[in-house]
């Protein structure tokens, strides 16, 4: 698996060959973000939990449910590099601050949010 990092890379060779920086203020990034989730979310809306089965296993809409993830994974290392955030270390810290959020012994097999805890 690629390190983020050189993914980071990638996408920013991609981006700077088009001449696409320009598009990329903060703002809009962010916005893309939440259209390319939108576009996700739209493959399971109003699906069962077997309809939702069913459409994984189907290699040409799980291709396109791939892209999707792509798309909203891309975008968001590109918003994490125009802020001068690192994901590595912005993962990291959140999956601390969850940890004591939501303790194992209290959080495991329950979807109760930590201030119902």
């Amino acid at each position: 698996m690629a390190q983020i990092a050189d993914l980071i890379r990638e996408i920013l060779k991609f981006r700077n060959a088009r001449d696409w920086k320009q598009f990329h203020l903060p703002n809009h990034l962010a916005s893309a973000i939440s259209i390319e989730a939108a576009e996700l979310q739209e493959h399971f809306l109003w699906k069962s939990p077997a309809e939702v089965q069913s459409l994984i296993a189907e290699p040409q809409k799980r291709a396109a449910i791939t892209e999707e993830v792509a798309d909203v994974l891309i975008f968001t290392l590109l918003l994490a590099h125009e802020l001068g955030i690192n994901p590595d270390e912005a993962i990291r810290s959140k999956l601390e601050k969850n940890a004591a959020k939501y303790p194992v012994e209290k959080a495991r097999g329950s979807a109760v949010k930590y201030t119902e805890l």
